[in-house]
């Protein structure tokens, strides 16, 4: 996602020259940052409204990294689906939005604005807060697994249809990379109790743990629905050092901090499904 490369935004104290946007929201926010929403806003130092903010990270005139975050949450969205749609788009967020205007990027970017010194932190003495760095994602861990999820929710159709093909026995897990790969992983069935054919110990604790989010809702953000193809959709969980993707339609996939670079797919058996109901039901969804 790119916006304009010279659209200045009042930030800091001076124009900030805007390369992108995202929105931290209760039902869209960088899942890197965290399994919700009230984590995702700590990360920032936020407090977590229930409008939530649009992030404008950007560039000032000397080439310092600067994060505008704004109150004004559909000019934002306006900006992101002007620019996914390959439209160009002037975000250019009124200064009465302004929020705050945090040093640093929250999240890595690979481009720069034209004509300015190369992305850096600004000085140390120009704020009282150290500038913000992305979550570490060279080694397995949280941030990773939650970025894997991601991948695998925007590209839910090419991860069904590898596993399709693999035809790996149920319960018969490989080893995977940072990037797995789903025609390496196994299905697995979900028995009548709930708990996973395989007998995988860590898939039986996710969906007891995604289960009891149905009788306590966890907290915001925790479980999101997103749209999917025909009448079902695209259900993202997360739980502590676990996440799961879904359609409510087909299986679900796992993830875990424990299972460095593996995806575990869980089969729709006859659980599942009101699993994955019930999740909805409680889940946030896009405005």
């Amino acid at each position: 996602m790119a916006g304009s490369d010279d659209a200045p935004v009042a930030a800091a104290e001076e124009a900030l020259y805007v390369l992108t946007a995202v929105l931290l929201t209760p039902a869209q926010f960088p899942s890197v940052l965290g399994d919700d929403y009230p984590a995702a806003c700590a990360a920032l130092g936020l407090t977590p409204l229930a409008e939530g903010y649009g992030l404008v990270l950007g560039q000032d005139g000397d080439g310092a990294r600067w994060t505008a975050v704004i109150d004004d949450v559909s000019l934002v969205a306006v900006a992101i689906a002007s620019w996914d749609c390959g439209m160009e788009y002037e975000l250019s967020p009124d200064e009465r939005t302004l929020v705050a205007a945090l040093p640093g990027w929250p999240l890595a970017l690979a481009v720069a604005a034209p004509d300015v010194p190369a992305p850096h932190d600004p000085d140390t003495g120009a704020t009282d807060r150290p500038p913000l760095t992305p979550p570490d994602t060279s080694t397995w861990g949280s941030a990773q697994r939650r970025l894997g999820a991601d991948e695998i929710a925007l590209q839910w159709a090419e991860w069904r249809g590898r596993l399709d093909d693999a035809d790996v026995l149920p319960g018969e897990r490989h080893s995977g990379a940072a990037a797995p790969s789903p025609e390496t992983e196994a299905e697995v069935e979900v028995e009548p109790d709930g708990p996973a054919k395989s007998g995988h110990r860590g898939v039986r604790q996710v969906l007891a743990e995604a289960r009891a989010y149905i009788d306590a809702p966890p907290p915001l953000g925790r479980v999101r629905s997103a749209f999917a193809s025909g009448d079902a959709r695209t259900l993202r969980a997360d739980g502590p050092g676990w996440s799961i993707v879904a359609r409510t339609d087909d299986i679900a996939f796992v993830l875990l901090d424990a299972e460095p670079g593996e995806v575990i797919p869980v089969g729709r058996g006859p659980e599942l499904p009101g699993l994955l109901d019930g999740l909805d039901k409680i889940a946030v969804r896009p405005i």
